[in-house]
């Protein structure tokens, strides 16, 4: 039985949602800056329910959010654990990844 799943921008509340046949399986929240001079989209929590845990979920959303803010113009900067990982062993991106300063880690403060 295929599984319809979809990655949307939720810009309300400022995270990407993924959903499995309609049900909300989880997210990842951003921020937006340009503190930099660029502009950037932080990645800076990832979650995926635990009834929908063990199905690669979240390396599809995370995949779908950066491949979004790309898109967008953004750069994106991975301070989610999960997020900065999966930049580690996945290389479709990484030309528009940049790292995470004290200036991003400020914003959170």
């Amino acid at each position: 039985m295929d599984e319809t799943i979809d990655v949307t921008l939720n810009t309300a509340q400022h995270r990407y949602d993924i959903t499995v046949d309609g049900k909300t399986a989880g997210s990842s929240s951003y921020r937006d800056t340009e503190a930099s001079g660029t502009a950037q989209r932080i990645l800076f929590h990832t979650v995926v329910d635990d009834e929908f845990g063990g199905r690669g979920l979240a390396s599809t959303l995370t995949r779908e959010a950066i491949r979004q803010s790309v898109e967008s113009g953004f750069r994106v900067v991975p301070m989610c654990p999960y997020v900065k990982k999966w930049t580690t062993t996945h290389d479709d991106f990484a030309d528009h990844i940049d790292p995470v300063t004290s200036t991003h880690v400020a914003l959170f403060d």
